[in-house]
């Protein structure tokens, strides 16, 4: 397993256009009007255990759920995401109503530690009695890395008390002792916050209670199943008819086939490669990389986007890839870079981080709207014009995952060993990283993702040995490299998608290297019908889409790409502070000389069109319309 760590994002600071600016409308615009539609939702008041408790604002369905029973995992990760804000800079306003939310939470604990607001208001007695669909642990996981970012980021250590409180009630209640519980959580993530909680404190317990969800899970007898009998229910009656549903059909160790809810496996999956990790564990690593396997192979969108279906939030069948109901929901691609981001620091494989970058660019960053307070929940590769972003939702996890993302994405850019420096993305960056040799001040000058000319320069303390490994995309064909002008030969010193460059480095070291950004046409497996006999078109990591607004004259669904068009790269200033679109010769079906019928024994006419195609990221912000990532090939 490698030796590469993620150097912190507070210690990368963004300088490039393109990510400065998603950073500072997350800052200024999102962060904060997050904190006022949890204050309109009843959300913050739902923390001061109000007595009577109000009326349901989201009734209960039609299996007894009703999504006011996650709302503390929305708090948490607000105070994360606002916590990563404070890192940047600090905000007395913003200190002050995380302040007041941690008074709220101290109120409301109970004496023996518990601390989850619905069933402390609504049901105190059932706790921990359905752990099978009513997030208890999945919120506290959520608090408890808020709870972590806000004690980094301030020193301030009130709410981790608090939440440490909580993490040794759960210890007490689950485990394999007498009378304990032998249960988890139906949504993971309590295991991703306690191994952070144990990198934190150093304290093993954390990482031995981490190590127990995800060892007894899927074990048998069922716990879901004994849990439900005690509940008086029959477990054949589960309302998600399997437990595929929730990653617990199995040992994690024998599964081998990507199921269930995508935002839960996708969690699951990341803490299972944190334990592979921390407990040189290669059987977790080998179920990770099997699984990797599969979704990569039959289950992944283009965008990244992850889970064709709406009905179980996530996978179906292999090669079941719809375009226009694709669910693809925005917390799912967050927590595949989650993902791809500890599979990189597993083995330093540039296949891990091509994944992470097109998750990102695509389907991740299109979840927040370019004003910063609008989102999408599910990311469709096709639309009729109905689509379009919310200003909140009835569940809104995807909300404050987008801003949680934007606001450390930094801590994705640049990993370190004690003698290596690894770049995974690029985008114009700073940073001072510690090696054995001393330290070292890297600064990357690109205008990536529109340009792949990247400049870095490097000022070791002194002259230093140690070598920079840069990622070379899987998309980047014939790339090329120099230092201080001198030619590096990119294939032979390049391994597993990096380029290595290990010398005696001086201050003011110069590193040239040229991505090669051509649109390219992309196609899909057959298997894929949705997409048979249709082009997608990309350039470098970002994905294109054609949007109406750019396409005028009906539907973007009646254009058609001849094969032999030529793609032509047009930079756009007048575009969202300067994109790059990409456009080409094409015709357009029409449809005005139907004379009323719906059928008739001549093919429609067509005309010459010329097609724009634009970020797919960017579409749906500036009004509704028609949308297509794939479009006919003639």
């Amino acid at each position: 397993m490698s030796k590469f760590l993620p150097v912190r994002f507070v210690d990368v600071h963004l300088e490039g256009q393109f990510w400065r600016e998603r950073l500072e409308t997350v800052l200024t615009r999102t962060i904060p009007s997050q904190h006022v539609q949890l204050g309109a939702h009843g959300i913050l008041e739902s923390l001061t255990l109000p007595n009577p408790p109000p009326p349901l604002r989201f009734p209960r369905n039609d299996h007894d759920f009703t999504v006011q029973v996650f709302w503390d995992s929305d708090v948490g990760k607000w105070i994360e995401a606002a916590s990563y804000a404070l890192s940047h800079r600090r905000d007395p306003d913003i200190e002050a109503k995380i302040e007041k939310i941690i008074d709220d939470l101290e109120k409301a604990q109970a004496p023996d530690g518990y601390l989850n607001c619905w069933y402390l208001q609504r049901e105190p007695e059932n706790r921990w009695t359905n752990m099978r669909d009513n997030h208890e642990l999945y919120n506290l996981g959520h608090l408890i890395e808020g709870g972590i970012a806000y004690f980094l980021a301030t020193g301030r250590r009130r709410l981790l008390d608090i939440l440490e409180r909580y993490v040794d009630h759960v210890r007490a209640t689950f485990g394999t002792g007498p009378g304990q519980k032998r249960g988890y959580c139906g949504h993971q993530e309590i295991e991703l916050a306690l191994i952070r909680l144990y990198r934190l404190t150093g304290d093993r317990k954390q990482l031995d209670l981490a190590t127990y969800f995800i060892n007894e899970r899927g074990r048998q007898p069922h716990y879901f199943d004994q849990e439900a009998i005690a509940r008086g229910e029959d477990p054949k009656k589960f309302w998600a008819k399997s437990y595929e549903y929730n990653q617990s059909h199995k040992p994690v160790r024998e599964q081998d086939k990507v199921v269930g809810h995508a935002v839960r496996a996708m969690y699951m999956y990341s803490a299972m490669a944190d334990l592979a990790a921390e407990l040189k564990d290669d059987s977790l690593k080998h179920a990770c990389e099997v699984l990797w396997k599969d979704v990569m192979s039959s289950k992944i969108y283009i965008t990244s986007g992850l889970g064709p279906a709406a009905a179980n939030e996530g996978f179906t069948e292999d090669y079941d890839l719809p375009n226009e109901t694709a669910y693809a929901e925005t917390c799912a691609s967050v927590a595949l870079i989650f993902w791809a981001q500890r599979m990189l620091h597993l083995d330093l494989d540039g296949k891990y981080a091509d994944v992470l970058e097109q998750a990102l660019f695509n389907n991740a960053l299109g979840g927040l709207s370019r004003d910063g307070e609008h989102y999408f929940y599910s990311n469709p590769l096709d639309s009729d014009g109905r689509h379009s972003r919310w200003l909140w939702h009835t569940c809104p996890c995807c909300t404050m995952n987008a801003s949680r993302l934007v606001a450390s994405v930094g801590g994705y850019f640049v990993s370190a060993s004690e003698d290596a420096v690894a770049f995974h993305l690029y985008g114009g960056i700073s940073t001072e990283v510690a090696l054995k040799s001393g330290k070292v001040l890297l600064t990357e000058v690109s205008s990536y993702p529109w340009s792949g000319d990247i400049c870095i320069e490097v000022y070791p303390e002194a002259s230093a040995e140690f070598a920079l490994k840069l990622r070379i995309p899987g998309w980047a064909r014939g790339a090329k490299a120099s230092v201080n002008g001198e030619a590096v030969a990119v294939e032979p010193n390049s391994v597993n998608g990096y380029l290595t460059i290990a010398r005696r480095w001086q201050r003011g070291d110069t590193v040239q290297l040229e991505l090669p950004m051509p649109p390219e046409r992309m196609y899909a497996h057959p298997s894929v019908r949705a997409d048979l006999g249709r082009v997608a078109l990309k350039r470098g990591p970002l994905l294109y889409c054609v949007e109406e607004t750019d396409n005028p004259g009906g539907p973007v669904q009646r254009l058609k790409l001849p094969r032999q068009s030529d793609i032509r790269v047009e930079q756009r200033n007048d575009l969202f502070d300067g994109v790059v679109t990409l456009t080409a010769e094409a015709s357009r079906i029409r449809g005005d000389d139907w004379k009323g019928k719906l059928y008739r024994d001549e093919p429609p006419a067509e005309e010459p069109a010329k097609l724009t195609a634009l970020p797919y990221y960017l579409w749906n912000n500036r009004g509704q319309g028609s949308m297509a990532v794939w479009v006919v090939e003639k």
